[in-house]
């Protein structure tokens, strides 16, 4: 991994292991929510910060996994949640191994470098070929309306910082990348949620004005394997 798929335009980033299908209840807070799995409520980790409003309500069909680990509190994590006859990959957990598979094709040959600190913030990648330099960040995104994928969708001061480290990078001679990870398969193109977070979007879009490549990788979930099908445009 990662590997092709069989004529077909994918590339399998990441397969996250066996997991059980259950019934989401309700989500008591930012990262716990009550799943039924097999007749039984049990608790389960929900790693992502968002609201996911729309795939996680009471009812609704999701995918778990054993955790795995001694010191963890809850006995499953969250994976995915159903929407449209399609799955939802929803555990930002995996981002990085998705996002490391992925810079091995875009940045095939360079120097990546994880985790590297920026001044007062911390970017995913900073990547070196020769005397060029790039800085890359990571951003997930799940929420999409009438064809257009949106991020954040709730307030993300976090990301807004990033986004300000990436304009630091370039003002220092280096390029900037944000590649949005998309796991909604319906997205047409990717636009900042102004509604949700005004000021990340003024941030994103004062970033592009200088210069921010902004790369939105539509995701592909089967239960089993995250695929990559290809990039879509911003709105």
């Amino acid at each position: 991994m990662p590997g092709n798929t069989d004529g077909a335009h994918k590339i399998a980033v990441l397969r996250p292991g066996a997991q059980v299908e259950g019934e989401f209840i309700s989500r008591p807070n930012r990262f716990l929510g009550i799943v039924k799995i097999d007749g039984r409520e049990e608790l389960v980790h929900i790693h992502d910060p968002g609201r996911l409003e729309e795939l996680l309500y009471n009812g609704n069909g999701v995918l778990v996994k054993r955790a795995e680990g001694p010191r963890r509190k809850t006995s499953w994590s969250l994976i995915a949640a159903s929407y449209e006859n399609q799955w939802i990959f929803t555990n930002s957990g995996y981002h990085r191994q998705i996002s490391e598979n992925l810079m091995n094709f875009l940045f095939a040959g360079a120097d990546i470098r994880a985790e590297v600190r920026i001044g007062h913030s911390r970017l995913d990648f900073v990547v070196k070929n020769g005397d060029a330099c790039t800085g890359v960040e990571i951003k997930g995104c799940t929420l999409t309306e009438d064809g257009k994928a949106l991020f954040p969708d709730a307030p993300t001061e976090r990301g807004r910082k990033h986004i300000e480290t990436l304009v630091e990078m370039m003002d220092e001679g280096c390029g900037a990348v944000l590649v949005v990870l998309v796991f909604r398969k319906d997205s047409r193109c990717f636009a900042p949620n102004r509604r949700t977070d005004p000021a990340f979007a003024r941030a994103l879009e004062n970033a592009v004005k200088k210069g921010l490549s902004v790369r939105p990788m539509l995701m592909e979930y089967d239960g089993e394997t995250v695929w990559w099908t290809g990039e879509i445009g911003l709105c």
